[in-house]
């Protein structure tokens, strides 16, 4: 006869036990930024630490909105949202990606700041994302592929953890590389001519611009994995691709960095790939897209509508 043990509620499994030496570096850490002492609490993580925390990370949903980010947009319609994806680390067809994402693990979820920076530092996702508090924002998202729709993201700017790391003047370039584990995403192993793992980059103006976001949740709620949970890239100007899903570490760096879409296909998929209605791609015409959830057909506006934020990025004077 089997005998079940019980045990108590305060006592946690050993695979949740923060490790000793990254719980030293987190303090240090937290130090440096003024949440000395009562960091934890400042933070609402508690003092069992991020890993206790259900899904979310212990983030409120919905994030407060906005103001200037709250367009009277028609959403699309979350179910769609949330059942047409794109993520080749799990499979090609878009209807698909998400009845293939549980066994998907994304917590905890380390997130690392490395290269030519004063302060190279690893926290966990929802660390990062509850020291810069999250907001929802209402963004236009469009994919090099001429489909589109308009969701709410809840997140906070790049540039704020960019600020903390602080880049080194020769740093340039900031370079995004997304999870490899091919035990918990097909992908990887149906699709080996892939320069595994998914890579992108952007501009270091670029990445600090106020429209640049990590994404930690969509609809009010905590990111999905088919969307790229925990943590992502959203940079609404440009094409969707480069907005990398499930991201493991950001690199400051001096060159520009190499990215899987354009070491495929440069001449499909280049590092700028700012969302240009006049600029086809080679096999198809950018000057209209598809909305995902009514099947409208819309014209393209150039960086997707926010030209008014963006365009001086690109100005020749």
């Amino acid at each position: 006869m089997f005998q079940i043990l019980k045990r108590s509620a305060f006592n946690l499994p050993e695979r949740l036990v923060t490790p000793e030496g990254t719980y030293t570096k987190r303090r240090e850490f937290l130090r440096q930024f003024g949440f000395a002492g009562g960091g934890l609490a400042v933070l609402g993580l508690g003092a069992q630490g991020w890993a206790a925390q259900p899904a979310g990370g212990g983030l409120k949903y919905p994030a407060t909105r906005n103001p200037d980010f709250n367009p009277k947009w028609t959403l699309t319609d979350e179910k769609v949202a949330a059942t047409y994806n794109n993520f080749y680390e799990f499979t090609t067809s878009k209807d698909r990606v998400h009845r293939l994402v549980g066994k998907f693990v994304t917590e905890p979820w380390p997130l690392e700041v490395t290269g030519l920076c004063e302060n190279p530092m690893k926290m966990d996702a929802m660390e990062w994302a509850s020291l810069h508090g999250v907001e929802e924002r209402i963004y236009r998202f469009r994919c090099v592929e001429a489909w589109a729709m308009i969701v709410p993201w809840t997140g906070f700017q790049l540039s704020k953890l960019i600020e903390k790391a602080k880049p080194k003047p020769e740093a340039k370039f900031v370079k995004f590389v997304t999870f490899m584990k091919p035990d918990q995403a097909p992908g990887f192993l149906n699709m080996p001519q892939y320069p595994w793992p998914y890579t992108e980059g952007l501009r270091l103006d670029e990445a600090m611009h106020p429209l640049t976001i990590m994404a930690t949740g969509i609809y009010g709620k905590p990111m999905p994995k088919q969307h790229g949970a925990p943590i992502r890239l959203v940079v609404p100007w440009k094409y969707g691709f480069k907005s990398g899903k499930s991201i493991v570490k950001i690199e400051f760096t001096a060159q520009q960095p190499k990215t899987l879409w354009e070491s495929l296909a440069p001449e499909e998929y280049p590092f700028e790939s700012n969302v240009d209605p006049g600029v086809p791609h080679p096999r198809w015409s950018q000057a209209t897209e598809r909305m995902i959830d009514s099947g409208d057909r819309v014209k393209t506006q150039l960086y997707n509508g926010y030209g008014s934020h963006v365009a001086k990025l690109y100005s020749k004077a």
